[in-house]
Parts: C-alpha cells; sequence; structure tokens
C-alpha cells in the first residue's frame, strides 16, 4: 500500500477525449477485443469489440450531427440499460457535448425541471413505457428542448426514429481535439435532503480518476468480465459499466432486465463466466437468500459494493457461502471511489477501507480540527495542494501533464461544479476543501468506518450515533431482513433511534410488541445500550433509489407528517 501510495501518478494529454484516446484506441490497437456483452431478459444476446464500438459511437455522432448537436449541448439520455447508451455516450463525448444520463422513472414534472435547469436540447430514450408519454408531455414547457429520440421499439408520433437515423448516417466530421479538459463531459442531477436537485458537472478528465476504480478496486485486468448492477440514469453505470473498465481493456457484461430477481442475476454470472461483481449491499441480501450451491459460480472471483456501508452479517454469510472476502468502497456522483478496500488488504467487515491515494483525504471534527483516531470527522478532500509535483512533457505533438492531480491540484475525478449554482459550489468548495458532508471514523490501522451523512447522524441525549452502527446490530438478528435507523424528535433527549425494519417471512405473523422488545434487547446486547431504537416500525418494504441505497430521508419526511 506505501508503494502504491506514494508512487501514483498519472499521464493526461491535452484535450482529453475518453471516446478518442480510449475507445478509440483499442480499435486501432486491438480491434477485436472484446468490449461489451450484452444480453436481456426477452433472450437476445450481443457481443461487441472495440471496432464495433467506435463504428457504432462514430455513426452516432454523424447522426447526432445531422440534428444539430455540437459541443457544449447538453443531451439528456434516458436508455436503462439498452445497448445504444454506450453508443450514445462515446459519440457525446467525441462531438464535445454534456452528456446527462436519466433515470426512466423520471415524472413531467421532472423532465421539465431537468430541461430548464440545463438547458436541454435533446433527448435519447428508451422506446417503452411511460417515460416516452412523460417526455412527450414536457416538450411545450420546455422551450430550449428542441429535438426527442426514440431508440424503440416504440417511435410516437413527434419523436424521431434512432435506428433509422443511424442507418442513414452520413460521414462523421471528425474534429479531434473538440474539448479542452476542463470543459463540461458529463452532468448528474442528485438529490440532497431538501430542495431541487442538484447538478453536478465533471469536467473531460473524469474517467481517468475510475482507473482506481477498476483497476486496483474491482480488480480487473484485460481477461475479467465484469458486471455491475447499476441502471444507466446513475452515477455508478460509469463508475462499473464504462470508463476504468475499458481504460483496462476488461469486458463489461450487461444485464437488461425490468425487474430484478436475484436467480436471473445468478443465472448470468453462471452461464457468461462473470468474473468479477459490483453490487449496492441489497442485491448481496438477496442473493444470499438463494441457494447459491445450486449455481456454478467458479468463474467468480472478485466482489465489491458500494452506495451503503455493508452489514457484517452479510459479509461473512457470503464468504461462507461463496469462499469470496467481499471489498467494500466509498464516492460520491461528486467523485470517483475516494476509499476502497483494495486486492492485497484484508477486508475488515463492516470498513470502507483506506483512502485512495489519487486523493488527499482528512477527516475533519465540526470546531475544524483534523480528527484524532477513534474520532468522528467529516470527510474532506483538499483540492488546492498537490502531494506529488507535477511536470509537462511533450509526446506526439501534445503536451501531457504527469502528476497525481491536475494542474491546478484539484484531484481527477472530482467535479467540477455544481452547475450554475456558484451559492452551493460555494458551501462544498471553501478553503482549499471539497467538503463531502459524510461523516466516519478512522481506526489505528487507517481504515475508516461510516457513520452516515452529517444529517443522517442522530444526536440524542448528548451522544452521537451513526444508523449504521445500529443496523449492522440489528442485521445479525433473524426476524431483520433490511432496516433503516433514523431519528425522530423527543422533548427530553432531543432524539430518538427509530428503526423501520422490513421482516422475514417466518416472523411477519409473530407477536409483534413481544418482538420489538426482543429486538431492543438484541441490539443492548450488541452495541452500547443507549443506541437501542426506541421506536421500531415493520413495514412491507423500504423506500430506495433504483441504484439500491435506502433513502432515510424520505422515512424522515414520511414521520414529520404524522
Amino acid at each position: 500500500m506505501d508503494d502504491f501510495r506514494q508512487n501514483l501518478e498519472f499521464c493526461v494529454p491535452d484535450h482529453f477525449n475518453f471516446g478518442y484516446d480510449v475507445v478509440d484506441a483499442w480499435a486501432l490497437e486491438e480491434p477485436d477485443r472484446r468490449a461489451l456483452v450484452w444480453t436481456n431478459d426477452k433472450g437476445l444476446e450481443r457481443t461487441y469489440t472495440f471496432r464495433d464500438i467506435k463504428d457504432f459511437s462514430d455513426r452516432t455522432a454523424a447522426y447526432f450531427q445531422s440534428l444539430g448537436i455540437v459541443k457544449g449541448d447538453k443531451v439528456m439520455l434516458i436508455l436503462k440499460r439498452r445497448i445504444e447508451f454506450w453508443f450514445s455516450i462515446i459519440a457525446l463525448h467525441k462531438l464535445g457535448a454534456t452528456v446527462i444520463p436519466a433515470t426512466h422513472l423520471l415524472t413531467k414534472k421532472d423532465i421539465v425541471y431537468r430541461c430548464n435547469a440545463a438547458g436541454i436540447k435533446m433527448i435519447v430514450a428508451a422506446g417503452e413505457g411511460e417515460i416516452l408519454q412523460h417526455v412527450s408531455a414536457s416538450v411545450a414547457d420546455s422551450p430550449t428542448l428542441e429535438t426527442i429520440v426514440s431508440v424503440g421499439p416504440e417511435c410516437p408520433e413527434g419523436w424521431l426514429d434512432f435506428q433509422k437515423g443511424l442507418a442513414c448516417a452520413g460521414e462523421f466530421v471528425h474534429e479531434r481535439f473538440v474539448n479542452d479538459n476542463d470543459d463540461i463531459s458529463i452532468m448528474y442531477f442528485t438529490s440532497g435532503t431538501s430542495g431541487q436537485p442538484k447538478m453536478v458537472a465533471h469536467d473531460f478528465t473524469y474517467p481517468i480518476g475510475h482507473i482506481v476504480t477498476a483497476r486496483f478496486w474491482h480488480n480487473l485486468n484485460p481477461e475479467s468480465l465484469h458486471l455491475t448492477v447499476a441502471d444507466t440514469g446513475w452515477g455508478k453505470a460509469v463508475w462499473g459499466k464504462l470508463y476504468g473498465q475499458w481504460f483496462v481493456g476488461a469486458s463489461v457484461f450487461v444485464y437488461d432486465h425490468e425487474k430484478f430477481a436475484a436467480a436471473d442475476i445468478l443465472q448470468k454470472m453462471q452461464d457468461y463466466h462473470v468474473t468479477s461483481f459490483c453490487a449496492p449491499p441489497t442485491i448481496y441480501r438477496f442473493m444470499i437468500r438463494e441457494e447459491l450451491a445450486k449455481y456454478d459460480l467458479s468463474s467468480l472471483k472478485y466482489c465489491t459494493l458500494a452506495g451503503e456501508p455493508l452489514n457484517p452479517s452479510v459479509y461473512e454469510t457470503f464468504r461462507q457461502q461463496t469462499g469470496i472476502k467481499m471489498r467494500e468502497g466509498f464516492g460520491q456522483t461528486e467523485t470517483s471511489m475516494t476509499i476502497g478496500t483494495f486486492p492485497w488488504m484484508e477486508p475488515k467487515p463492516g470498513s470502507m477501507g483506506v483512502s485512495n491515494p489519487a486523493y488527499d483525504m482528512d477527516l475533519m471534527t465540526p470546531d475544524g480540527r483534523v480528527a484524532e483516531e477513534g474520532e468522528q470527522g467529516e470527510i474532506v478532500l483538499h483540492t488546492d495542494r498537490q502531494q506529488m509535483p507535477g511536470h509537462e512533457e511533450i509526446r506526439d505533438g501534445r503536451v501531457w501533464y504527469i502528476g497525481r492531480t491536475n494542474r491546478n491540484g484539484k484531484p481527477y475525478g472530482l467535479f467540477l461544479e455544481y452547475y450554475r449554482d456558484a451559492e452551493k459550489t460555494a458551501e462544498v468548495y471553501c478553503n482549499g476543501l471539497y467538503h463531502t458532508g459524510d461523516v466516519a471514523w478512522r481506526d489505528q490501522d487507517g481504515y475508516f468506518w461510516f457513520v452516515g451523512r452529517t444529517d443522517d447522524v442522530i444526536k440524542s441525549s448528548g451522544y452521537r450515533i451513526g444508523p449504521f452502527e445500529v443496523e449492522s446490530a440489528l442485521m445479525t438478528h433473524p426476524a431483520v431482513v433490511e432496516c433503516a435507523i433514523t431519528g425522530v424528535p423527543d422533548e427530553i433527549r432531543g432524539q430518538v433511534v427509530k428503526a423501520t425494519i422490513v421482516l422475514a417471512k417466518e416472523y411477519r405473523d409473530c407477536d409483534k410488541e413481544a418482538l420489538v422488545k426482543e429486538i431492543q434487547n438484541h441490539v443492548k446486547r450488541i452495541t452500547a445500550p443507549y443506541k437501542y431504537p426506541r421506536v421500531v416500525e415493520f413495514v412491507d418494504e423500504l423506500p430506495k433509489t433504483i441504484s439500491g441505497k435506502i433513502r432515510r430521508v424520505q422515512i424522515r419526511r414520511e414521520d414529520e407528517k404524522k
């Protein structure tokens, strides 16, 4: 780890563009190298080489050019896991346009807000389900939106047909150095605890931050076939379905499905010989409830997870059933992976791992001190200093910058700004630091342990209680399938701990009052007694994002209405 931390550096050319410098470079050097294996729940399957990806992305770029898309234009992609996502995002990179991936769960109101907030010029969507209706209904209220394109199978009136456009596309007018490194290449709308979603803007060097994600966290090599469970509308998709994987020449596996079923995922992993897998903990919870011995997972060598902290009980059960030690990682839509459990480390179940050397990181206490060992603090990233001074070189007529960060000291992978929101940007970027809003503590070995969002931490009778530590204790009780810990107001204590629990089938008809007491006593035995949930609610399911994250903020809001 010391060697990794001391010697990591990146060689980045001016005018870096992932489409040309990675996809097209592979297509030139090893055109038949497998890039992507795609299948769906209808039995279709396709395999694409890097030459295929180059050809399809060039044709897509030519089609988009014919529609008037140029450098800087904002284009929203609502493509689920359709293969056209990969053609379109690479094409838009090659054009110097700004890609805005989005979930198909958006309503008219959501789409109108995004179009007007970002100035979206075109939407490319999967032609099925209600999303076409919502997009069509949003056109009249979205003055910047000029073009809507369907990739099929449906193509209603007013929509352009992507497949026909691709078939008739003319020549791609190639402009190699279309962008500067600090131009905006991709933006994500990310929801906070209040107000409208923020627009997280990344520059064209953002993919470089994911080299560490793929090579040193997913542990990929050119022979790997990697599956990340994520819809392309969310930031985790480019973490695990695109940038870092293709940097190292690995193959991406995509299973396009409408309804998640752990058994289906396991079957695909067996049939296609997936070697590396990444998913949020929720997915692993469902997987360990399947009879894993029924599946031949001998090709699977490496498993990672992110999105929310891992409960040690899930880790241990999965290890016992597969022999694989899961490795946790941490990051945000605003970053690449900032903390991870790397291949040469022994995982500590429940720990996120150690800091990624690509980031200069500290834990900051509320009074502005660097947190001591074992002390809670907010994760902050330095943005104005370089751990390793860089230098310039001229190669093939291009200027390359070699160093740990860019010329200004900003880590590769860290976002530029909240687009069109200088006030919010200034809140998180101040005094040479980026404030993540996430609280953790560090042990004597340098491993980080997640506590919660700054607004998730519960303050009860003078104690600061992180939701994850209570959730971990709850998950060791056999009645608990899933749970979420939140704080609810209390006149005496300020806040008390509330547990919202999904029960295992065999416990759903039992005496709930007695079960509440049993669960409370269980938590008191597992962790510090003051952390036990004084309020317990049983529910059929927890509110989640499409990527599987539990939405504690929604639970808090619903409690406020009661």
